[in-house]
């Protein structure tokens, strides 16, 4: 199953953020979800990132790679994507997933180590785009 996570970042003179939130089920993620049946991956990616953010993502996402997870194989395609406007330290969006959940979003500095409220997944998705960011 592929899987796609929009990633938006901001930059700020500590170094880059990355846009993370709160699942009240599940912990802190990054936003991702699964590839549609016959659906571009670009397209996925805006159209998760509006699903679980409510942003609305410019068209033409950058590919930043993809990443065959250790943890349970799946395979995660990762975009920049870009949206009009600052946006704020953090905010809450409802999200019609799983029967409406709340979440709760706000910045997280790539340079950090992740605490035990990411799962392991988002920690090797974090650890792929500090390597990847950094090196280009």
């Amino acid at each position: 199953m592929k899987k796609v996570v929009p990633v938006i970042l901001r930059h700020k003179n500590q170094g880059i953020d990355i846009l993370a939130f709160h699942h009240p089920l599940a912990g802190t993620q990054l936003v991702k979800g699964t590839v549609e049946q016959a659906e571009q991956y670009e397209q996925a990616a805006i159209r998760e990132l509006f699903e679980e953010s409510g942003l609305i993502a410019r068209p033409n996402p950058k590919f930043l790679g993809n990443l065959i997870l250790r943890f349970n194989q799946q395979d995660w395609y990762f975009y920049l994507c870009e949206v009009k406007g600052e946006l704020a330290e953090t905010w809450q969006h409802h999200c019609q997933d799983g029967g409406g959940l709340d979440f709760r979003f706000f910045w997280y500095c790539l340079d950090q180590q992740p605490d035990d409220h990411w799962h392991e997944t988002f920690k090797e998705a974090l650890s792929f785009l500090r390597n990847s960011l950094t090196s280009s």
